[in-house]
């Protein structure tokens, strides 16, 4: 134990110290000096001390010593404690944020390391929050972490909401539980004018994707007698958006008949007539859309993550390309496509790279760029927080002189 913290201590090797005072907040277990400060000495979950090789305090950081990402920065001040207090003060600042950005009450409240709590997502739904702990130190200090936003909010109801691989790389189980209150099966979202039901245990992540508001406000602008294809729908944050916002037709593509049967309700909550949804896998079906000779003015290409791990990046990234010249297939001359990608494994750079391959048989501009809206905060030294991309992609159609010239 360090004579100055109640916390154990874990040393890093020599220069090992270099991406974390440059202002990342990730230790990997191969940078710890394990001779001098045994990494699995530590129980898993807890607050450590981190020093460099020369023993000076870095700050306090979750450990899980069974894990390649073995610690995750809590704060650089190693003189603080973990406790209600620290969350609390973390929480509220977020919340503070929060409320200057948005006058109701439906957004990302924290959004891990881009707000100081690595691990951590909560999602704010109204009067209830859905949480999701992604690192073993959240999920132990989930009682710390329950207690502060009853202070702060009062909230009706808490659930966490903890599955997937990031929870299975911890070591935790799926977790689908209430931790205060009632959480009701459904939930309401208000977003861009729209009314959204969702469901917060049985939905993909927290229920809703936030992430995406200022991109489906973005797409309004372009809606006005559009024939809409949205190929990933979901509960329709896009198509029923744009379908509100004035587009002629609009079709929705999911491979999930729950969400494609909520998203039916969401479209009679808005009072959305005529929308076409089909059940069943995006590629597939705009092959079959291809085939039938059907041609769309604004196409919505949103997957879920197609690269869910390096491993996974050669397959994905074709992936993606093959997805974005199908669609291009299927734009209208004049049209528009907004191609995104949540995969953080996905770079910016290599998105565009297959936009532009998968662009090569036709004329496209883009247009501009979307991004993770600002309730999913950045941290500028963390570029992993910073996941979502989007391209705006426009069809050029030829002029009447120049459809002539290619006649003669």
């Amino acid at each position: 134990m360090s004579s100055v913290s109640p916390y154990p201590v874990l040393r890093l090797h020599p220069k090992e110290d270099r991406r974390l005072r440059a202002g990342h907040l990730w230790i990997y277990s191969n940078e710890i000096d394990v001779r001098k400060t045994p990494l699995t000495a530590i129980p898993p979950g807890s607050v450590c001390r981190m020093e460099d090789a020369q023993g000076k305090a870095l700050g306090l950081a979750h450990v899980n010593p069974h894990t390649l990402l073995c610690a995750r920065l809590l704060s650089r001040d190693p003189h603080i404690a973990i406790d209600d207090d620290f969350y609390h003060t973390r929480l509220q600042r977020a919340l503070r944020m929060r409320e200057r950005l948005f006058n109701t009450p439906f957004y990302r409240l924290v959004h891990g390391e881009g707000d100081g709590l690595p691990g951590l997502i909560i999602d704010r739904y109204g009067d209830h929050l859905v949480l999701q702990a992604g690192s073993l130190g959240m999920d132990r200090d989930l009682p710390l972490i329950t207690a502060a936003l009853q202070n702060l909010l009062r909230p009706a109801g808490i659930l966490l909401k903890a599955s997937g691989a990031a929870r299975r790389l911890e070591g935790l189980e799926d977790r689908v539980e209430v931790l205060f209150g009632h959480v009701p099966e459904r939930l309401e979202v208000w977003e861009n004018g729209c009314l959204f039901q969702i469901d917060p245990r049985g939905g993909q992540k927290t229920g809703w994707f936030y992430d995406h508001r200022a991109n489906r406000r973005r797409l309004r602008d372009f809606a006005q007698g559009r024939r809409v294809l949205d190929c990933f729908a979901y509960l329709g944050g896009f198509a029923i958006s744009l379908a509100k916002a004035g587009a002629s037709a609009v079709t929705a593509v999911d491979s999930s008949a729950p969400a494609l049967a909520i998203l039916k309700e969401n479209a009679r909550l808005n009072e959305v007539e005529g929308l076409r949804s089909i059940h069943g896998d995006a590629m597939e079906t705009l092959h079959h859309l291809r085939d039938r000779g059907e041609q769309f003015d604004l196409i919505i290409l949103d997957p879920p993550a197609l690269i869910k791990s390096k491993k996974d990046f050669k397959e994905g990234s074709i992936a993606y390309r093959r997805f974005n010249d199908m669609a291009m297939r299927l734009l209208s001359p004049g049209g528009i496509l907004f191609s995104a990608s949540c995969s953080h494994h996905l770079s910016r750079e290599t998105l565009l790279s297959q936009i532009t391959f998968a662009a090569q048989r036709g004329d496209y501009q883009i247009i501009g760029e979307g991004s993770q809206d600002v309730d999913h905060p950045v941290h500028p030294a963390v570029p992993e927080s910073n996941y979502l991309k989007g391209f705006f992609i426009h069809r050029r159609e030829a002029l009447p002189e120049e459809a002539e010239g290619i006649a003669s």
